[in-house]
C-alpha cells in the first residue's frame, strides 16, 4: 500500500497507432500495473507528447514509455527524442517489429533507449512484465523526482525576455514562462514587489527574485558556473563550441588541468541546430543541443571546468604564462591556451531590423520560439546547412516557410541532403537572388520589404516571424595586436603563417608554429575561427582534439 500511494500519479506512457495493439498494451500494462500506476494511452505520437506536456503542467511523474516505431508522420523515436525533452528521467521503450532491429539499435544513441521489444509479446508474464519491472524499479532508485524549474515573467515581444530565455534554454537550464499580462504573471510581479515595467523577471528555484538580470548574474543564481577554482591551468580553452568541447574532453580525459570558458551557452552554433544529420554515428540525426549536453557531461565527468557567461576580453603573454583577462578585470592564466571563439550569425543591417530583434527577428534561436510559430507564415534569410535544418525543423509546425537566398540557389553552401528534404517538403519554398530591403513594426514584427536583386524590384509582404542565418564573423577582435588574422579576423595557424617558408614575425622558437599554433607558442586555434576552417561539426571537434595533442608536445619541449 505505501508503493501504491506514492506513485498514485506516477504514469506508464504507451502510443500505437493501431487502436488494437494500442488497447492490448494498454490491457495488458493495467492488469499487472493499475493498482500502482495510472496507465495513459495514445493513438499518435503528437498526441501523446500533448498528453505528456499536459501531465507535466500538473506536476505528474512518468516513468516508462512505450511508443511503437512504426508510426505515421512521427515514428517511435522521433517520438521519443521529443519526450526525452518533457521527462528525461523516464525510461524509454521502443516497440518494433522483427524488421525494424537495427532501427532500435540506432535508437539507442539517439534517445537513449532503454529497452526495445519484438512485437507480439505474448505471454505478457515472459516477455512484457520483466522488462516493464526492471524499468520501473530502475526508476525508482533513480532521483526522478520533478526538477526545481526557474521562473520567467516577461513580455513576449520584449527583447530582452527573449534573451533572458535563449540562455535558459540553451544552458539546459528548465524553465517556465509567464507572460506579464496573465494572471499567474501578474501573480510572481507581486510577489516580488515589482509594478511590470522592468521587465523580466527572473525567479529562481530558492526564490530569489531578479529584475533585468545580466547573464552572470542570471548564471549564478541558476547554478551555472561563473567563478575559476583555480588561478592558473595547464590548459584554457575559449569557447564552448563543438572544437572548444571537443578540446575541453581530450585535454582533461589526458589529465590537463583544463577550464572551458563560454561567454554565454555551450554548443556554440550547432547547439540552437534542430537537427544535425552528418553527424558521424547519429544515422537519424541529433539535435545540436542533445550533442552539446552529452559533451557538456562528458568534458565535466573527466574533471574539466566549465565557467558560462565570462566574456574574455584580453590575451597577454607573460613569460611562459599565457594569462587571459575577462570583462570584469579579473584574470587566469595557463601554460596553454586554445582559441575557439568559433563565429557568430552576422547582423541584418536593413532599416528596421536593429530594433525589432527580439521583436518576431531573431539571430539563430528557431528551437526556442518554435513553438510560437504554429500555423504561422515562417521567413528564413540564409542558404547553408544552420538555414536548412531551422527550415525543416520550424516546417513540421508553421503554415509555410520561405527561405531567402541571396545567390541563385542553394547549392554553394547547403549540403546535399538538406537541399532535397527541402524540396520534398511541401511547405518550404526557396526565393533566390532574394534581399530584406527593411522590416516593418512599431512594436513587433509585421511586414517585410523584399528586394529581388536582379530586377531591383520590391515587395512588401506580411511577416511575423524572421529568422537569420548569415554569414559567419569570427569573434576575435578582442586579439587584435597579440594574434595575427587574416583580413576577414579568421585566426591564422601553422602553415598558413609560413607561407613564404620563414616563421612569422617575432617567432623567437628554432621550429615553425605546429599546425593548429598560432604566431604566439603556446596558443592554438581550433574550429570555425581559424582561417580557411572547414565549418563542420565533425571537423570542430576534430581539431579541438589535434590541438590538445599539439599541447601535449608544446609542453614537453617548453
Amino acid at each position: 500500500m505505501a508503493q501504491a500511494a506514492e506513485t498514485a500519479r506516477t504514469v506508464i506512457l504507451t502510443v500505437d497507432d493501431d487502436p488494437g495493439v494500442s488497447r492490448a498494451v494498454a490491457r495488458d500494462l493495467r492488469r499487472r500495473y493499475g493498482a500502482s500506476y495510472r496507465v495513459v494511452r495514445a493513438e499518435s505520437g503528437e498526441s501523446a507528447l500533448d498528453a505528456l506536456r499536459e501531465l507535466k503542467l500538473r506536476g505528474d511523474l512518468v516513468a516508462v514509455i512505450l511508443a511503437d516505431y512504426r508510426m505515421p508522420q512521427m515514428n517511435g523515436i522521433e517520438f521519443l527524442e521529443q519526450a526525452l525533452d518533457v521527462y528525461p528521467g523516464a525510461r524509454r521503450v521502443l516497440l518494433t517489429a522483427y524488421a525494424d532491429t537495427n532501427a532500435a539499435i540506432d535508437a539507442i544513441n539517439v534517445v537513449d533507449l532503454d529497452h526495445y521489444l519484438l512485437k507480439p509479446w505474448d505471454p505478457p508474464e515472459e516477455k512484457l512484465y520483466p522488462v516493464v519491472d526492471d524499468l520501473l524499479e530502475a526508476w525508482r532508485t533513480s532521483d526522478h523526482r520533478p526538477v526545481p524549474s526557474t521562473k520567467v515573467v516577461g513580455h513576449r515581444w520584449s527583447a530582452r525576455s527573449s534573451e533572458v530565455r535563449e540562455f535558459l534554454a540553451r544552458n539546459q537550464v528548465p524553465y517556465r514562462w509567464y507572460s506579464s499580462d496573465e494572471p499567474e504573471g501578474q501573480r510572481l510581479l507581486k510577489a516580488a514587489g515589482q509594478d511590470g515595467r522592468r521587465l523580466p523577471l527572473v525567479v529562481t528555484p530558492d526564490g530569489s527574485a531578479l529584475v533585468e538580470p545580466d547573464p552572470p548574474e542570471l548564471a549564478a543564481h541558476v547554478g551555472l558556473a561563473t567563478t575559476p577554482t583555480a588561478e592558473f591551468y595547464d590548459l584554457i580553452v575559449i569557447g564552448g563550441g563543438p572544437a572548444g568541447l571537443g578540446a575541453a574532453v581530450y585535454g582533461a580525459s589526458e589529465g590537463l588541468r583544463t577550464v572551458l570558458v563560454e561567454r554565454s551557452a555551450t554548443g556554440g552554433q550547432a547547439g540552437q541546430s534542430s537537427r544535425i544529420e552528418n553527424y558521424l554515428g547519429f544515422p537519424d540525426g541529433v539535435s545540436g543541443a542533445q550533442l552539446t549536453d552529452r559533451a557538456r557531461r562528458q568534458a565535466a565527468k573527466f574533471g574539466a571546468e566549465i565557467l558560462t557567461a565570462r566574456e574574455v576580453t584580453g590575451l597577454e603573454i607573460n613569460g611562459a604564462a599565457r594569462v587571459v583577462r575577462f570583462s570584469d578585470g579579473s584574470a587566469i592564466a595557463a601554460h596553454s591556451v586554445i582559441l575557439a571563439t568559433g563565429v557568430s550569425y552576422r547582423q541584418l543591417t536593413a532599416p528596421g531590423c536593429d530594433t525589432l530583434t527580439g521583436c518576431g527577428l531573431y539571430y539563430g534561436s528557431a528551437l526556442t520560439e518554435a513553438p510560437a510559430c504554429q500555423g504561422q507564415d515562417v521567413y528564413i534569410v540564409g542558404g547553408a546547412n544552420s538555414a536548412g535544418q531551422a527550415a525543416m525543423y520550424l516546417a513540421k509546425g508553421a503554415k509555410s516557410v520561405t527561405l531567402l537566398v541571396r545567390g541563385p540557389d542553394l547549392s554553394a553552401s547547403m549540403s546535399h541532403y538538406l537541399i532535397q528534404q527541402i524540396e520534398e517538403a511541401p511547405n518550404i519554398s526557396v526565393r533566390a537572388r532574394t534581399v530584406v530591403e527593411s522590416a516593418h513594426g512599431p512594436e513587433r514584427l509585421e511586414q517585410l520589404t523584399l528586394r529581388d536583386v536582379d530586377t531591383g524590384e520590391s515587395e512588401l509582404v506580411d511577416a511575423q516571424w524572421l529568422f537569420v542565418f548569415i554569414g559567419a564573423a569570427p569573434l576575435t577582435d578582442w586579439l587584435d595586436g597579440t594574434v595575427l588574422r587574416d583580413p576577414r579576423g579568421f585566426i591564422l595557424a601553422g602553415p598558413d603563417l609560413t607561407t613564404d617558408g620563414r616563421p612569422p614575425a617575432g617567432w623567437e622558437l628554432d621550429r615553425p608554429p605546429y599546425h593548429l599554433e598560432t604566431n604566439v607558442p603556446g596558443v592554438f586555434v581550433a574550429g570555425d575561427a581559424r582561417a580557411e576552417s572547414a565549418k563542420r561539426v565533425a571537423s570542430a571537434v576534430g581539431e579541438g582534439a589535434m590541438a590538445v595533442m599539439l599541447v601535449h608536445r608544446y609542453l614537453e619541449q617548453s
